[in-house]
C-alpha cells in the first residue's frame, strides 16, 4: 500500500509564509510527476505546481513567483514553499502523485491540509 502524508498547514497573516511537505511512504518502486493542488470552498480543485523526477516544475499563473515547489527523491518527498501569501491561497492542499510499485502504477492523493490567510 502507498500513502501520501501531508504536513505543514495552518493559520498565517497575509504576506507570511507557510511550508507544506508530503511524505510518500510504502512499497514504492519509483515515483514519476509529484504536485500540489488545492480546492477552497465552492470551488473545484485546481493545480498549484507539479514536479518531475528529473526537476522539471509547472506552476499555475496565480502563483508563480510567490511559490516554489521542489522534491527529494531520496525521501520521497515534495515541499511547497509559499510566500506573500493572500486570502486568495486559502484553501485544502492536496499532494499528488504518479506512483509505480512493485505491482503496478497508479496516481495516489494525500489527505489534504488546510492553509488558512487572514487579513
Amino acid at each position: 500500500q502507498v500513502q501520501l502524508v501531508e504536513s505543514g498547514g495552518g493559520l498565517v497573516q497575509v504576506g507570511g509564509s507557510l511550508r507544506l511537505s508530503c511524505a510518500a511512504s510504502g512499497n514504492i518502486f519509483r515515483i514519476f510527476e509529484m504536485g500540489w493542488y488545492r480546492q477552497a470552498p465552492g470551488k473545484e480543485r485546481e493545480l498549484v505546481a507539479t514536479t518531475t523526477s528529473g526537476g522539471s516544475t509547472n506552476y499555475a499563473d496565480s502563483v508563480k513567483g510567490r511559490f516554489t515547489v521542489s522534491r527529494d527523491n531520496a525521501k520521497n518527498t515534495i515541499y511547497l514553499q509559499m510566500n506573500s501569501l493572500k486570502p486568495e491561497d486559502t484553501a485544502v492542499y492536496y499532494c499528488n502523485a504518479d506512483i509505480m510499485t512493485f505491482k503496478t502504477g497508479m496516481n495516489y492523493w494525500g489527505n489534504g491540509t488546510l492553509v488558512t490567510v487572514s487579513s
